[in-house]
């Protein structure tokens, strides 16, 4: 009865994820994912972080790049409140966000284990800062996420 539960509770994840994520505020495109897993009460998720939209083909290069970053950070703290919310019995999540690269490879942008007692933190006004304090880990150069170097990934945990 349990594995009947855990396997209903992991297609709601898929479900709402497909629904409630199709679009995102500042893409149209859905969010791919990669890998999920559970284990426990522990699971892992893995996906390509949106592009940007076509019709930000006719705006300047850097709201483009700063509207896939911020689409990024709001997905991933979308997709820790829909996995805690089609959960229940799960308390962490490791979460890793790529994107596509030129050598084919994604480059890994955003990633972190984050728990479910961190809670909601809607009253903080930085997208960034609310990320953070979740606990994801990420690079801003400018505003807009950088490829996470192995170098800079052992220095940011």
């Amino acid at each position: 009865m349990q594995l009947v539960r855990l396997l209903t509770e992991i297609g709601l994840f898929f479900q709402a994820q497909k629904i409630q994520m199709r679009f995102g505020e500042l893409s149209r495109a859905p969010l791919r994912m990669l890998r999920f897993e559970l284990r426990g009460e522990a699971a892992e998720c893995d996906w390509i972080a949106r592009p940007g939209d076509r019709w930000d083909a006719h705006v300047p290069p850097r709201v483009a790049e700063l509207n896939v970053t911020n689409q990024a950070l709001n997905d991933v703290i979308a997709v820790r409140e829909l996995l805690f919310a089609a959960l229940p019995d799960v308390k962490t999540a490791s979460l890793r966000v790529f994107r596509p690269s030129q050598s084919g490879e994604p480059d890994l942008i955003i990633v972190g284990t984050v728990t479910r007692e961190q809670g909601r933190m809607r009253h903080i006004a930085s997208l960034a800062m609310r990320a953070k304090l979740l606990g994801l880990h990420f690079w801003l150069e400018d505003g807009v996420l950088e490829s996470l170097q192995a170098d800079k990934c052992a220095m940011s945990f």
